[in-house]
């Protein structure tokens, strides 16, 4: 196995197709771990092989305590502007910019420099909400960060288990798609993962997040109700669920524990919220397909790592690993850059309805296994309600390649690895 840096083409390629335009700022957003501070660190020694001087090219960590003091915005804008140098383009790389003072007046303030070209890390979706995007006024992009797609997860197995894409599957759900986990894998010569390293990096990236982002950063303050809510939502992945069914099932759960305190609907969605807001989970809204408006009910929820799930719940059922593979679905079509919302058309329900940029749209159905009969019409059967011209997919763990009167039936781990065509 290669436990080198894995490459992120996609990510650098969005960073390059930016750098043009150096009076935007480049703000690089995912949940902690992902891979945003490497990315930063790919991009910099990628400028710095087509000849950028190095004394242009300023990276500052805001985690690293070293530059606690650059909290403070006014001295992180002197800081910069007094590191930079004086003559030529240069480039800026602020890391986890969100734990500082006001950092949108100061992140505005920079990229009005002329000799500045500003790149940015956050692990929070509200960096880009409330007043900043007023401040910056339209003059930045984002390019949102997942770990890593099974795609580059198996170019770390280069040579070793890549062609065997169901056992590689199972290792990428069970022993997680952060970067971090893969110095885990323990040989070649073995075969096998240090289970108890993999479980306790889980467990450092998961308080990680939840203390440091979802509590500290939200200002939540019930971590029993808290793990209720993520535990509730990790085995439940792909489901319907609405906020009445939520509490529901959640205080019920809570009577049978001494002390256990009532969760309310205000407290549910202001942790939805945080959860979201850290990229813990996705949101995936309902949409009426015959009518083409938002359904206001039960949506889908999503994780951002399976392994998460396995490192708190244990391992899963049949029908838990159909789950499963939906979620890895709806995370690469979110890489691949559309718009995901699962369908409704009259009683039935479509997986997913992915939107392309030009507002195009695709269908998709996503099941382990279509073999049996029944499981073939039951999957097919949505899609052929819908009575357009565009594309329709069958997305299962079968080999076999079949067209069902334009419905095209794939071979999950192939597509995700974009080998069909």
């Amino acid at each position: 196995m290669n436990k080198s840096i894995i490459e992120r083409p996609d990510y650098l390629a969005d960073l390059e197709r930016h750098r043009i335009a150096p009076d935007l700022i480049k703000i690089v957003t995912g949940v902690r771990r992902c891979g945003k501070s490497t990315l930063l660190k790919m991009y910099q020694d990628k400028l710095l092989g087509e000849g950028i001087k190095k004394e242009h090219i300023l990276p500052i960590d805001m985690e690293d305590l070293e530059n606690k003091p650059l909290w403070d915005g006014a001295k992180l804008h002197e800081f910069v502007l007094r590191k930079i140098s004086k003559s030529g383009l240069n480039y800026v790389f602020l890391d986890e910019i969100q734990l500082v003072s006001d950092f949108g007046e100061v992140i505005n303030s920079l990229r009005k420099k002329e000799n500045i070209n500003l790149y940015i890390t956050g692990s929070n979706a509200s960096l880009l909400s409330g007043k900043l995007p007023k401040i910056l006024g339209g003059r930045y992009i984002q390019i949102h960060m997942l770990p890593l797609s099974f795609k580059e997860y198996t170019s770390a197995f280069s040579g070793t288990l890549d062609n065997n894409l169901d056992k590689l599957y199972q290792h990428y759900i069970e022993n997680s798609s952060f970067p971090g986990a893969l110095i885990y894998w323990e040989s070649i010569e073995k075969n096998q993962w240090d289970k108890r390293g993999v479980q306790d990096y889980l467990s450092h990236v998961y308080d990680s997040i939840i203390m440091r982002d979802v509590m500290q950063r939200d200002d939540v303050k019930e971590l029993p109700q808290l793990t209720r809510v993520v535990n509730f939502l990790f085995s439940n992945i792909g489901s319907e669920t609405s906020i009445n069914n939520m509490i529901g099932i959640i205080n019920n759960e809570f009577k049978l524990k001494p002390n256990g305190k009532n969760l309310y609907a205000p407290m549910l969605e202001k942790y939805l919220t945080a959860l979201l807001d850290c990229f813990v989970f996705y949101k995936a809204e309902r949409q009426n397909i015959s009518g083409k408006n938002l359904l206001r009910t039960n949506a889908k929820y999503y994780a951002v790592d399976a392994a998460i799930r396995y490192y708190l719940l244990g391992g899963t059922s049949e029908h838990d690993a159909g789950h499963l593979l939906e979620n890895t679905v709806y995370l690469e079509l979110l890489r691949r850059g559309y718009k995901v919302k699962t369908g409704k058309f009259s009683d039935k329900e479509i997986d997913f309805v992915a939107q392309k940029q030009d507002g195009s749209l695709e269908y998709y159905q996503v099941s382990q296994s279509v073999i049996d009969g029944k499981t073939l019409t039951r999957e097919l059967e949505p899609l052929q309600m819908v009575k357009n011209n565009y594309p329709k997919f069958l997305l299962t763990r079968d080999y076999d390649r079949n067209n069902y009167n334009g419905i095209l039936h794939l071979n999950v781990l192939a597509w995700l690895l974009d080998q069909e065509k």
